[in-house]
Formats: structure tokens, C-alpha cells, sequence
């Protein structure tokens, strides 16, 4: 490795850092820049591939021919081809000439496919071909055609578990990654950080006139052992705010005001792992996968508790439910205590539970008489969501009735015809006031007939 030509080729690109895998990276990429081979660089966003990319095209004996930069996670599904590979007049809707696609303009130069992860399955194809043959097709032509293109593919992602996941061709990753080059992270970079930080700073004091800012050295340490999960690109903007909100300090950026600049752990983005076999380490406050585990297990627990309170309160509200409570009676009596009443959801972050079914807990009035029963509130099906909306309206008693004579539909029903009547037969307002859907409640109206006039 000769440091002296790498120093050369930092200074030519603007590279900033002296960290040992970042000049292993770059005298990869040196070597390889005077071949014709597929390059996959990888690594996170923000760390700067592509400008490894330029480094090996005006490296080569390309320099001379065309570069392009395309961005695979920008270009919508149903056009990536014809971007790349161009199109026939008349071969989609808005094909309105003949396109040259990039492959064709950039014969002889090189392509960068930046985030060649996200590039549909299809056109992994097609671009496969033009590795592997030199050949591609226009998008409604069905002549071969010819190109000298060299490919430089960049990725933030793990592409041997999109390949495992099927989202992406095996065959193709093997065909890119000929020769890798791994861009490390601005958190593994050391003291990289300090120098670009400065750099940034002086740059954006020339911008905007102002007199650069300086760290303490307590502001120093915090910066080092920040984990940059945007990389160089969040260390830039973070050393534009500093700049211009703190250019009236006389004195050097101590370690508390740097900290407000810096965005709390639990609010930054959470970041895949790459090839770092450090980065499944879990530290600090975040859960480990037991803890979520362990959380996951709790609220099923729960819940399923709920629902057993659930159907014990139904059941005994029932002589068949009862005589059912007494079959079943080791499962029910396992339900820990609670206060009565199961749990049906939560609106505005305050439990919401199940009407008592029985009137001795009502307030309105006494326990029901050997003759008199009580039916709870109606419970509609929305079809939209299919969750049981319960009806917000008065609780409706019938004296003297046997239950056989009074279904659940005939209850549906003098609901809805009550919430007309009180809308003004406008479906709108009335749905809203049931709980459920215009849809369903047009669907239930002509079920039941009802005559809305």
C-alpha cells in the first residue's frame, strides 16, 4: 500500500481522514480502477461511496468517456427500463418518440447504480444480460443491441439476505460483487471525525462570513464517541447548524451545548447491520430481542385473559352459558382478578370496557324482575375493518317478552331505524352514530327492508 499515492488521491477528491480501513478501501479501489471488473461497494448511507465510484472511473482508461450516476431507489418501477435501456415510440403509454436509454448514451464510459438493492426483479434481469453479454433491448424493440459499459453498483443494504429473502438474484450479486470495496462507517473512523468536523465548520465560516467555531475538549470526546448513524452526511449538517446558530460565541463549544445538537439515541434511525460482526451488539437503552420476546409474551397473556373474562361474563348472562362455565369451570377459574369487566379497547388512552350485563349493576334502576330481561347494547359488524363498533345509544328494554321472540337481528334493526329517525334518514350521521360505516349501513338497510322515507 503506498500511503503517498493514497494521500494523492484524497487530496484529488476531496477525501478527508486517515483512518486504516478507509486507505484499504481506497487502495482497493485504485487497484482496480485500471481493469474493466464489475466493483460493489458497500456500505451505509451517508459513508460516501460514491465517491469511491468516480475514484476508479477517472482512475481508468475510461476517464475520457462518459459518467453517470443513477440512484435505482428513485426511478419508479415502471420506468427504470426504459431509463436504462431506452424505448421504441409507441411501446407504453407516453412513449411518444424513440429514447435512448443509459446503457446506449454511456457506451464506453462507466454507470453507477447506487442502491442496486432496490432495483425490481425484472430489470435485475435485463441488467444481468448486459454483464454478462454486453447486450441489451430497448423496451418494445425486440433488436439486440450492443454496449461497452463498465458497472459500479453501491449498497446500504445486505444483499446475500436479499438473495435469501428472494429480493434479489443470486446470480446477479455474484455477477457485481467481483470485486468488493466495504466504505467504513464515520463511527469507526477515529479521530476522522474531528477533521471533518473542522473541516466542515471552516468551510461553512467562509460560506457564511463568520468566524469558525471551536470544540473544548470535553466537546471533543462527546463528538469521537457519537455513533453518526447518518454518517459524513448528518456530521455536515449538524456542523452547518453549530456554525451558524453559534457564531456569535466568543468562547469554544463546550460539551453542553454540542449536546444539543446532537439527536438522543432513541431518536436516531435504526440502522441494518452490514458486514460488522460488532453490530448486533446491544448496549445502552435499547431492548434486546429477549426483552421484546419476553414483552410480546406479557400482552398476549394478557389479552387472552381479557377474552376469558370476556366470554365468562357472556356465558353467565345465559343458562346454557352457565351449565358451559360448569364444564369448563379449571379453564375460567384460572383467570387472574380483575374488576368484573373485560376489556373491548381503548379510546382517547382510557380503558373502554363491556356494559355490565346484568341490572343490579346498573344505576338506573333495580335487579330485574323473574319476568323482565335485559339485553346488553347491540353489537353491529363493521365490513370496512371488520371490528365490533359497539351502538352509542340508549340501552333498550323489553318487559315481558320471551328472549326466543326478540333476536339479535330485530335489535340491529330497531337501532338503525332509531338512528335514522333521529338523523333525519341522513345515512351519513346515522352511520357515524352507530359506529360502523356508511357502506354497512346501507348494506343493512336493505337487509332489513327498512323504509327510509
Amino acid at each position: 500500500m503506498n500511503l503517498q499515492e493514497i494521500q494523492s488521491v484524497k487530496q484529488r477528491f476531496g477525501i478527508i481522514g486517515n483512518a486504516p480501513a478507509l486507505n484499504y478501501a481506497i487502495n482497493v479501489a485504485m487497484q482496480v480502477s485500471a481493469t474493466d471488473l464489475t466493483v460493489l461497494i458497500t456500505g451505509e448511507s451517508g459513508s460516501g461511496k460514491e465517491s469511491f465510484s468516480k475514484i476508479i472511473h477517472s482512475l481508468s482508461a475510461r476517464k475520457h468517456g462518459q459518467f453517470i450516476a443513477i440512484n435505482c431507489g428513485a426511478i419508479p418501477e415502471g420506468t427504470i427500463d426504459s431509463e436504462l435501456f431506452g424505448h421504441e415510440k409507441g411501446s407504453f403509454t407516453g412513449a411518444v418518440d424513440q429514447r435512448k436509454g443509459y446503457f446506449e448514451t454511456t457506451n464506453g464510459g462507466t454507470i453507477f447504480l447506487d442502491e442496486i438493492g432496490e432495483m425490481p426483479m425484472g430489470t435485475q434481469a435485463r441488467l444481468l444480460r448486459v454483464l454478462e453479454n454486453g447486450e441489451f433491448i430497448r423496451v418494445g424493440s425486440s433488436k439486440v443491441q450492443k454496449t461497452d459499459v463498465r458497472v459500479v453498483a453501491a449498497t446500504n443494504v445486505n444483499l446475500l439476505a436479499a438473495v435469501e429473502n428472494g429480493k434479489f438474484r443470486e446470480d446477479l450479486y455474484y455477477r457485481l460483487n467481483t470485486v468488493p470495496i466495504f466504505v467504513p462507517p464515520l463511527r469507526e473512523r477515529g479521530t476522522d471525525i474531528e477533521l471533518l468536523f473542522r473541516k466542515f465548520t471552516t468551510d461553512f465560516a467562509e460560506r457564511y462570513r463568520i468566524n469558525p467555531i471551536q470544540l473544548t475538549d470535553a466537546a471533543k470526546q462527546i463528538l469521537l464517541s457519537y455513533p453518526f448513524p447518518g454518517n459524513i452526511r448528518q456530521l455536515k449538517n449538524i456542523a452547518e447548524q453549530i456554525s451558524i446558530l453559534e457564531s456569535n460565541q466568543d468562547q469554544p463549544i463546550g460539551s453542553e451545548t454540542l449536546t444539543r445538537y446532537l439527536p438522543q439515541p432513541q431518536q436516531t434511525t435504526t440502522r441494518m447491520p452490514m458486514l460488522s460482526p460488532q453490530a448486533g451488539n446491544a448496549t445502552g437503552d435499547n431492548f434486546s430481542e429477549r426483552e421484546l420476546l419476553y414483552k410480546v409474551l406479557f400482552d398476549m397473556r394478557r389479552d387472552m385473559n381479557d377474552l376469558k373474562r370476556l366470554v365468562r361474563d357472556m356465558l353467565g348472562n345465559e343458562q346454557y352459558g352457565r351449565q358451559v362455565l360448569n364444564n369448563h369451570k379449571e379453564l375460567f377459574d384460572s383467570i387472574p382478578d380483575g374488576d368484573g369487566r373485560p376489556l373491548t379497547g381503548t379510546a382517547d388512552g382510557e380503558p373502554r370496557y363491556l356494559p355490565s350485563l346484568t341490572r343490579a349493576e346498573r344505576a338506573d334502576g333495580p335487579p330485574p324482575s323473574p319476568t323482565e330481561s335485559y339485553h346488553p347494547p347491540v353489537q353491529i359488524f363493521d365490513d370496512v375493518d371488520g371490528d365490533i363498533n359497539d351502538v352509542a345509544i340508549e340501552d333498550v328494554t323489553h318487559e315481558t317478552e320471551d328472549d326466543d321472540s326478540l333476536s339479535l337481528e330485530r335489535q340491529e334493526k330497531e337501532m338503525i331505524v332509531k338512528a335514522l329517525r333521529r338523523n333525519n334518514n341522513k345515512r351519513k350521521y346515522a352511520a357515524q352514530a352507530l359506529g360502523i360505516s356508511e357502506r354497512t349501513l346501507y348494506r343493512k338497510i336493505k337487509q332489513y327492508q327498512i323504509d327510509e322515507e
